[in-house]
């Protein structure tokens, strides 16, 4: 998993970049999390993650406490999480997240952006079989916690370990969340930051010809406000 790791991230710190839109991506997460399930933090485990990956990201602290504000205010947009499947140009399969408080325009742009690069929309759950939907974990390793012992108290969680230089992965179901969380958590391992992943199953090898086309419409749904993560199964270089 390390190299497919290593791509998605690269294209992760291509998109985060643009700082304003890495704030505007994790302030859109933080305000539905707290609409959810209040605006407390110790309360509220995902509001909590959310914070610490805010905190990872260098947003200001009064960034965040705004995006929590928000979810309490009358006239607050009223964001909904959905989720594209379609193929791409070569028949790359692409899964793309928004966060959308106009579904009419966000469906609109990503059918745009799927034909015009010659790829096409699919149905809601159309390509679920080809991505493993899991909890992602960046914790820093504890000397107080043997990685053997780490490992098998993993297990309980159907997580598992990966180890990237001087950063600990942990890899686990995707409703196993908030579980993962809570022993991380009272462990005492320093959880750097966490989200969710679609991890394919298997790559599709491309040309270079063919890579260049498929960057195009990648790149396309990043610039969109509305797109909150890209997913696909093009084998990296």
């Amino acid at each position: 998993m390390g190299r497919a790791f290593e791509y998605r991230k690269a294209r992760k710190l291509k998109r985060w970049g643009n700082m304003s839109r890495t704030f505007t991506r994790i302030g859109k997460e933080i305000t539905i999390a707290a609409k959810a399930g209040g605006g407390d933090p110790d309360t509220n485990p995902r509001l909590r993650m959310l914070m610490q990956n805010a905190k990872a990201a260098n947003m200001p602290k009064d960034t965040v406490e705004r995006a929590i504000k928000k979810a309490t205010e009358k006239d607050a947009s009223d964001y909904k999480e959905i989720v594209y499947e379609g193929y791409g140009p070569h028949g790359i399969a692409i899964v793309v997240e928004t966060a959308t408080d106009n579904n009419q325009r966000t469906v609109a742009n990503v059918r745009s952006y799927f034909n015009k690069h010659g790829g096409s929309l699919g149905t809601s759950g159309s390509l679920s079989f080809l991505f493993d939907h899991k909890s992602v974990f960046h914790v820093k390793p504890n000397e107080n916690v043997s990685r053997e012992d780490f490992e098998l108290e993993l297990m309980d969680f159907e997580a598992e370990l990966e180890v990237e230089d001087e950063e600990w992965l942990v890899y686990g179901a995707f409703d196993q969340f908030a579980n993962i969380q809570k022993y991380l958590e009272d462990a005492g391992v320093e959880i750097v930051s966490a989200e969710f992943e679609r991890i394919p199953n298997d790559y599709k090898e491309v040309t270079a010809e063919q890579r260049e086309a498929i960057e195009k419409l990648l790149e396309r749904f990043e610039e969109d406000d509305d797109v909150q993560n890209v997913f696909h199964n093009m084998k990296e270089d």
